[in-house]
């Protein structure tokens, strides 16, 4: 079982995620940062998108917090907020 959740979670870090709605109703503070930070990227005419793997360094987090950021990221799929693109 661990050998599937490692490579889960190395899947989802090679992932691209894109915005799809601007909206942060019944979110913690960790999916409002992460739904502002694309669109604010959005906002000075880049692309709505960001690797997952670039989002871990410009939010800086490793150990425990990198399991919550993964987490947040895949709780805001699941509300339609964002769309995961795995490559």
């Amino acid at each position: 079982m661990t050998g599937r959740k490692s490579t889960d979670t190395q899947g989802l870090v090679k992932a691209i995620v894109v915005l799809l709605r601007n909206t942060t109703w019944r979110c913690g503070r960790l999916e409002r940062s992460i739904v502002n930070h694309l669109y604010k990227r959005n906002a000075g005419f880049g692309k709505p998108e960001m690797p997952v793997k670039d989002m871990l360094q410009t939010f800086q987090v490793t150990g425990k917090k990198k399991n919550e950021f993964l987490d947040a990221i895949k709780r805001l799929e699941r509300r339609n907020i964002i769309r995961i693109l795995k490559f």
